[in-house]
């Protein structure tokens, strides 16, 4: 018993990545910064989240209700990610979209919880974004890109009466 106890620690520390950017490794990405980089210009939640493959609660994120129009971007590099169009509210209690915006996110296989998903980066800094999952709408892509608010920003579309 002892000795599968020490296996199984063995395969969660060793399976386990704390750092987004090194699964592909950090030169493969167009932005690029130290940790201490990232650590100036990020919030500690957005560290914990981009950097560190970090969750938010459910439920936290001012993004889950927001119906308006426009696009939500990378919280470390400003690269567009998802339109509003994509959004739907899922229930799950993180922001929720159908699709991305192609080229602009790239995935990758976690296996952090000692099962299989697909994880969802910034395609320009390697932040780690969410997940995805096939239990999305019927009626369009069938996905549910699962993703932390706070690896987000949101810029709006302005109307007419704003301008």
């Amino acid at each position: 018993m002892k000795n599968l106890a020490l296996l199984l620690l063995s395969i969660v520390l060793f399976s386990c990545n704390t750092k987004a950017q090194s699964k592909k490794g950090a030169d493969l990405f167009p932005i690029t910064k130290t940790e201490a980089e990232w650590k100036e210009t990020l919030s500690p939640q957005e560290y914990y989240i981009l950097r560190e493959k970090g969750t938010e609660r459910p439920f936290s994120s001012e993004f889950n209700k927001n119906h308006n129009k426009g696009t939500y971007i990378c919280a470390a590099c400003d690269t567009p990610l998802f339109k509003s169009e994509y959004k739907f509210d899922s229930g799950s209690g993180w922001p929720s979209f159908d699709r991305e915006i192609k080229g602009n996110v790239e995935f990758s296989t976690d296996n952090d919880l000692l099962y299989t998903r697909t994880e969802e980066h910034c395609a320009s800094c390697g932040g780690h974004l969410g997940h995805v999952f096939n239990d999305g709408p019927a009626n369009t892509t069938g996905l549910r890109h699962c993703i932390n608010g706070a690896a987000l920003k949101f810029i709006p579309i302005k109307t007419m009466d704003e301008k």
